[in-house]
């Protein structure tokens, strides 16, 4: 191995501790505690060393963030191929991503912990871009399926994500004081009425 491959592993090395320091303190303190000093003192570092990896804080949460969106699109990706009418293609999606938000909480809460990400941010991040084409595919796939396929799809994708969104942050906020068991059929009541409604 020659000198600038040793340098640029050692390179990957140092900037994956520095991924795993600032995973560690999310998971024992939460994302609001996360701070570039912090970090550099768990991985026994100078501040000056992080900021050669990473540009801010903010640079590090955008790798976090990438990360979530590749995790929730895997598993997306996968309830999508296990159907093959986009009805229930739509029905595993939403329980994929409801699922997904529940057992990954510290990810969904930085994914959309400042509000649904602009246009501007998903176009310019694909791991965004593809989480809302998997969607987009869907719906249009069971509006021309369906009895008027003049529908605006985009619509519908916005609507359908701010449905699951919405009823993910009532829980997840500790805003809802239904049983699990209720937050399910309330999913399943608004999956199916979207679903009728535009198929």
């Amino acid at each position: 191995m020659g000198i600038i491959e040793r340098k640029q592993r050692q390179k990957e090395e140092v900037r994956g501790s520095i991924l795993q320091a600032a995973w560690a303190l999310v998971l024992a303190e939460g994302w609001q505690a996360l701070s570039i000093r912090k970090i550099a003192e768990a991985i026994e570092y100078s501040v000056p060393v992080i900021y050669n990896h990473f540009e801010n804080k903010e640079a590090i949460l955008q790798e976090f963030t990438k990360e979530g969106f590749r995790l929730l699109n895997l598993q997306l990706e996968e309830a999508k191929l296990q159907h093959d009418e986009p009805s229930t293609q739509l029905e595993a999606l939403a329980h994929a991503y409801w699922n997904f938000a529940f057992a990954n909480k510290e990810y969904y809460q930085l994914m959309y912990g400042l509000g649904m990400p602009t246009c501007e941010t998903v176009r310019q991040t694909p791991e965004m871009k593809q989480f809302s084409n998997i969607l987009q595919e869907t719906i249009k796939e069971l509006i021309n399926s369906g009895k008027n396929p003049k529908v605006d799809y985009f619509l519908k994708f916005h609507t359908f994500w701010s449905m699951l969104h919405g009823l993910i942050s009532i829980n997840l906020t500790g805003r809802s004081e239904a049983p699990d068991k209720l937050n399910q059929l309330i999913l399943q009541d608004a999956i199916q009425g979207f679903i009728k409604n535009i198929s």
